[in-house]
């Protein structure tokens, strides 16, 4: 099965690993650099919330 969560500009795969690092750490889930797949789908999906907590913070704040 094809990947489909390609990031379209190559140069902000720093970034989004940044604002997922500290996604995790304020929900408390310890990421590591690389794979991690040991991770329960509980906190995979409490970092993703997480994430998508934020950016709809961050854009909701531009509308201002």
């Amino acid at each position: 099965m094809a990947r489909s969560n390609k990031i379209n500009v190559p140069q902000a795969r720093d970034a989004l690993d940044r604002f997922k690092m500290e996604a995790a750490a304020e929900v408390g889930v310890n990421l590591k650099q690389g794979y991690n797949g040991d991770l329960t789908s509980k906190q995979a999906g409490s970092v993703g919330g997480q994430m998508v907590k934020k950016m709809i913070e961050s854009y909701e704040n531009s509308m201002k």
